[in-house]
């Protein structure tokens, strides 16, 4: 029997638990759990492997964990489009919507640079993290949302007019004391942040929001079609089999080579193929199929993301981590677990805290958002 679609109800599960998903492995991410399973994995094991996934690959290449960024972005975008599509609907004009799309952005801007205040110096512009997952969506979101009323042929130009605009850029740059082209710490990319911020210590560079912002107008793609009951699944595998291929040709040909820390062009392709993977089969799995495969557990979180992500960031990492592992540690020493075992218990216990804090707010239906 043809199980009924849940996009009919007007809520995406699919979206909720991909932001949550997304929102549980960071959460992991930022109690040190990786960290401690892979101090735990014998050196050259299949764990030490699997485990090395859930890190950034470094300069060139990718991982799984180089994914989690693009794949929030273009959840964001497939959100916005339901957004728009429902002011729309509203009568509520563009000026407005711009308003509102103005004010989330400096939002989002302001939140992105404060959750690094426990820097003494997290005001001071050469201390700035302009490159935060946040910061460079207040961007992408800003650029989703001026060609969202443009046809999807025409977003999609607009697209592929950003990754030749950014190769070229970094193809063709040079300045004193900068080799430009895809040099780790010499890209027009580092010039952007010395001349800016005066800053010249990251990898990662504040103009990635540009090439970036792909994912986010991919999402807005994908969302609007969906809110519109447009089929989407069979364009979204074929468009990503097509975005995967392209890019690793442009990479193992050199030609392109695909490095995160400054969203090559062939990184934005590979990437958004694995986003558009990613979000097929949880949109095929929950809301086609009707299936179930811990919507609950992730939705409680994705629905309060940007919350979360913040109290794990502000509070977790500068707080609450390391009293947990201040009252755990000398209980499970006592019952004997090893100096391994600890950290990881410890992390545990931490996420299932800011999990549980999730779950208070989601029961008394109290929802943040920017």
């Amino acid at each position: 029997m043809q199980q009924p679609d849940t996009v009919q109800s007007g809520r995406l599960r699919s979206l909720d638990f991909t932001r949550g998903f997304i929102m549980v492995l960071l959460a992991l991410e930022s109690v040190g759990l990786y960290e401690h399973l892979m101090a735990a994995a014998p050196p050259g094991s299949f764990s030490a492997g699997f485990l090395s996934q859930f890190f950034h690959k470094g300069w060139h290449g990718w991982r799984f964990w180089d994914l989690i960024q693009p794949l929030f972005m273009f959840m964001a975008g497939v959100a916005m489009a339901y957004s728009l599509n429902r002011q729309q609907q509203q009568g509520i004009t563009w000026r407005r919507q711009f308003l509102k799309i103005l004010r989330r952005a400096a939002l989002l801007i302001f939140w992105g640079l404060f959750k690094r205040i426990s820097d003494p110096e997290w005001f001071a512009i050469e201390r700035l993290d302009v490159t935060d997952i946040l910061t460079q969506l207040a961007f992408t979101t800003l650029i989703a949302f001026l060609i969202f009323r443009l046809s999807s042929w025409r977003q999609a130009l607009v697209c592929v007019l950003i990754l030749l605009l950014t190769d070229f850029m970094y193809r063709y740059f040079s300045a004193p004391g900068y080799e430009g082209g895809y040099t780790d710490g010499g890209n027009v990319g580092n010039y952007t942040d010395w001349l800016l911020f005066n800053q010249k210590t990251h990898g990662y560079v504040f103009i990635n929001w540009f090439p970036t912002a792909v994912h986010t107008i991919a999402g807005i793609m994908i969302g609007k079609h969906m809110s519109n009951r447009i089929a989407i699944l069979p364009a979204a595998l074929f468009s990503g089999a097509v975005l995967l291929l392209t890019g690793l040709i442009l990479d193992w040909s050199a030609l392109i080579p695909i490095i995160k820390p400054v969203a090559t062009a062939s990184f934005v392709l590979v990437s958004l193929a694995c986003c558009l993977f990613i979000f097929s089969l949880f949109y095929y799995l929950i809301d086609k199929r009707n299936l179930d495969p811990g919507i609950q557990f992730f939705s409680v979180v994705g629905m309060n993301a940007i919350f979360i992500y913040l109290f794990f960031d502000i509070v977790g990492r500068n707080w609450l981590n390391g009293y947990v592992a201040m009252v755990l540690t000398p209980v499970l020493s006592a019952f004997g677990a090893g100096n391994m075992l600890i950290p990881i218990l410890c992390s545990l216990a931490t996420f299932a805290i800011e999990y549980g804090l999730c779950y208070f707010l989601y029961r008394r239906k109290i929802f943040f958002k920017l």
